[in-house]
C-alpha cells in the first residue's frame, strides 16, 4: 500500500492551460519521464540511505520547473502577441478635450489616420450648431459600379461577344453592343486589372469598327492581332457572372462594446453584462433575433446548433442585409483571457463598430488582426438642455492605405436625432468596407481572383465555342461548370475565390498542362450555405496569400 502511495505521489498533477483554436488541454507530468525504470525509481526511495533522495528531487523538481516556464513562456508570448501598450499618461494637456477624452488615440506606431482630428475637438459640445450635416448626402458606395452594365444594356438586346489572349495582358473577353434606337455602339473589355466601359457613336465612324479597333480605342495597351467570336449559348450567363462576381447585398460588421477604465483587447472582448446603455443603441442598430432557425442572412453565424451564441442584431437597410457579430452575444470562454470564439468572427470582419461606455479612449490597433482595417467609434454624452436625452459623439479610424469614404462626419459629431445616427452609422459601415477593398492586402487578393476568374472565363467561352462549330479538338467542358456560372456570380468573396481553384485546375486540364497531384486535391471545396463566408479571408491566406500573410499570424486564423 505505501509503495502505490508514493506512486502517486511521484506521478502529481500539474495542470498547463494552453489557449488555442481547441481551448485547453490539461497536460500531466511526472517526476520522471523514463516509465520502464519506475521500479528502479521506488527502489530508491525505499532504500534506507538518503543521500539519493535529495537528488532524485532536485532533478525532478529542476525538469519540473523548467518545463513549466517554457509553457509560461509559450502562453505569454501567444497573450503579449495580442496585447497593446498604452500611452501614459492618458490624462495630459495635450490629449484632452474640454474636461473628457477623445474617442480614438492614435498608435505609437502610427499606420492609422483618424477622422475627425483633436484639433476639431476642442470646440465640440452636443448644444453646438451643427455644420455640413446634410442627411440627404448619404450615398452608399458601390465596390464595382460597371458589375451590372452588361446584365443592364446587353442581355436584353442583341449583341456579340469576344475573346483573346494578349501577349502582355492576358485573357480579354470583350462584348459589343449596337444600340440601333440611339445610334451607339457600347463596349465592354474585360482585363485582369479592370473592365472598361465605353459608349461610341456609329456616326463617327465610315463603318463598324472591328473587335481589334474597339479594343484598342478602349485600351491603347491592347496588342492582339484577331479576336474569336463566342457562339457558346450560355456565354450571356457566364460573362454575368463574372462581371457580378463582387456584388453582394450582405454585409457583416463587428460590434465591441468598451467600459471607463478598459485598455486592452482582453478587457474589451472579456465583457459579458450588456448596460441598458448599449442594450438602447443596439436598438438604434438593427433586432435582436434568434439565431434558431433564422432564415435571413446570417454571417457565418450558426442558426441550427447554438454554437455561436443564441442572439444577434440583424437589419435590412436599403435592400441590404446586415448581420451584426456583437461581442456580449457571442459565447464566452472561462479561463480564454484572448476569447478565441469571439475574435474568430470579429477578428475576421473588416469593419468593426465599438460603443464607448465611459471616456476611456480606444486604441487603434488594441484589436489585433489582419482583416480589421477601419473602427467607427461611438460614444454617449450628455446634453446640457436636456439631461434626459441622448447624444452620441462619432469618430472613424482606418489604416493609412484605407481611401477616406463618405458620408463626412459633421462638426462638431454629435448626434441628437437617432433616425440620423441610425442611417448615418449604417451607411459609414457600408462605405467603409467597399473602401477598405481598395488598401493593398485586399486589392492584391481581389486582383489574383479577378486574374483567375478571367482566364477561366476566357477558356471557356473559347472551349465552348469551338465545340460550338463542330471542333472536336478542344476538351469538352462539363456541363455542371456552365450550369454553375450564374448561379455563384454573386456568391461572396470567398465563393468567388473556391471558385477561381476549381476553374484555374480546369483551365490546366483544357490546355493539357499536367497538373501536380498533392494528396487528395481533387476534391472539390465544400459551398458555404447562402452566402455566409461573404468577406469572411480566413481561406484567403491558405489559398493566395500565405506567404504574405503568415509573418503576421493571429488567433483567428487558428480557428
Amino acid at each position: 500500500m505505501e509503495r502505490e502511495k508514493r506512486n502517486d505521489m511521484s506521478f502529481s498533477r500539474k495542470r498547463s492551460f494552453t489557449f488555442g483554436a481547441y481551448g485547453g488541454v490539461d497536460r500531466f507530468t511526472c517526476g520522471d519521464e523514463r516509465r520502464p525504470e519506475k521500479d528502479k525509481i521506488l527502489d530508491i526511495l525505499d532504500s534506507p540511505t538518503s543521500d539519493s533522495k535529495p537528488f532524485l528531487s532536485s532533478s525532478s523538481s529542476q525538469r519540473d520547473t523548467e518545463l513549466f516556464e517554457i509553457i509560461e513562456k509559450l502562453q505569454g508570448s501567444r497573450i503579449d502577441e495580442q496585447r497593446c501598450q498604452f500611452p501614459l499618461p492618458l490624462k495630459s494637456q495635450l490629449l484632452t478635450v474640454g474636461a473628457e477624452l477623445p474617442l480614438i488615440l492614435s498608435s505609437n506606431l502610427g499606420g492609422y489616420w483618424i477622422d475627425p482630428p483633436l484639433e476639431r475637438l476642442v470646440d465640440a459640445s452636443p448644444t453646438s450648431s451643427q455644420h455640413g450635416f446634410d442627411p440627404e448626402s448619404y450615398d452608399i458606395m458601390e465596390r464595382d459600379r460597371e458589375a451590372k452594365i452588361y446584365h443592364q444594356f446587353f442581355r436584353s438586346r442583341y449583341h456579340h461577344s469576344f475573346t483573346a489572349v494578349d501577349p502582355s495582358l492576358g485573357p480579354l473577353v470583350l462584348s459589343v453592343c449596337l444600340e440601333e434606337e440611339e445610334n451607339k455602339l457600347r463596349v465592354i473589355l474585360r482585363m485582369k486589372e479592370c473592365s472598361m466601359h465605353g459608349v461610341f457613336s456609329v456616326s463617327l465612324f465610315p463603318n463598324i469598327p472591328s473587335a481589334v479597333e474597339l479594343a484598342k480605342m478602349l485600351c491603347d495597351k491592347v496588342t492582339v492581332l484577331k479576336f474569336d467570336v463566342v457562339s457558346y449559348l450560355k456565354a450571356p450567363g457566364l460573362i454575368t457572372a463574372f462581371d457580378e462576381h463582387r456584388v453582394s447585398p450582405n454585409f457583416k460588421f463587428g460590434v465591441l462594446y468598451q467600459k471607463d477604465g478598459q485598455f486592452t483587447e482582453e478587457d474589451i472582448l472579456s465583457n459579458n453584462e450588456e448596460s441598458e446603455e448599449f442594450k438602447e443603441f443596439l436598438a438604434i442598430l438593427g433586432d435582436t433575433v434568434q439565431l434558431q432557425g433564422f432564415t435571413g442572412f446570417r454571417g457565418g453565424l450558426d442558426v441550427c446548433h447554438g454554437q455561436t451564441g443564441s442572439e444577434a442584431v440583424f437589419t435590412s437597410f436599403h435592400g441590404r442585409e446586415i448581420m451584426f457579430h456583437v461581442a456580449t452575444k457571442l459565447p464566452y470562454t472561462e479561463g480564454d483571457p484572448q476569447q478565441l470564439q469571439r475574435k474568430r468572427h470579429i477578428g475576421n470582419d473588416i469593419v468593426a463598430l465599438v460603443y464607448q461606455e465611459g471616456h476611456t479612449p480606444f486604441l487603434c490597433d488594441v484589436i489585433k488582426s489582419h482583416f480589421l482595417h477601419c473602427f467607427v467609434v461611438v460614444r454617449r454624452v450628455k446634453r446640457e438642455e436636456e439631461p434626459a436625452g441622448a447624444a452620441y459623439q462619432v469618430s472613424v479610424t482606418a489604416r493609412e492605405d484605407v481611401p477616406p469614404f463618405g458620408p463626412v462626419i459633421p462638426n462638431p459629431p454629435i448626434f441628437t436625432d437617432l433616425s440620423q445616427l441610425r442611417d448615418f452609422l449604417l451607411v459609414k459601415l457600408i462605405n467603409a468596407e467597399v473602401s477598405c477593398y481598395k488598401a493593398e492586402q485586399f486589392s492584391r487578393l481581389e486582383l489574383r481572383t479577378r486574374s483567375s476568374l478571367l482566364e477561366s472565363l476566357q477558356t471557356e467561352l473559347f472551349t465552348c465555342s469551338q465545340c460550338m462549330m463542330g471542333d472536336p479538338s478542344p476538351a469538352i467542358v462539363p456541363s455542371s461548370e456552365g450550369a454553375r456560372g450564374t448561379s455563384e456570380g454573386s456568391g461572396g468573396f470567398i465563393e468567388n475565390f473556391k471558385r477561381a481553384i476549381r476553374v484555374r485546375s480546369h483551365s490546366f486540364e483544357t490546355l493539357g498542362v499536367p497538373r501536380k497531384s498533392a494528396g487528395n486535391t481533387s476534391q472539390k471545396p465544400k459551398m458555404e450555405k447562402d452566402g455566409e463566408s461573404d468577406k469572411s479571408f480566413g481561406p484567403v491566406a491558405d489559398s493566395f496569400g500565405a506567404a504574405e500573410l503568415r509573418d503576421q499570424a493571429s488567433p483567428q486564423e487558428d480557428t
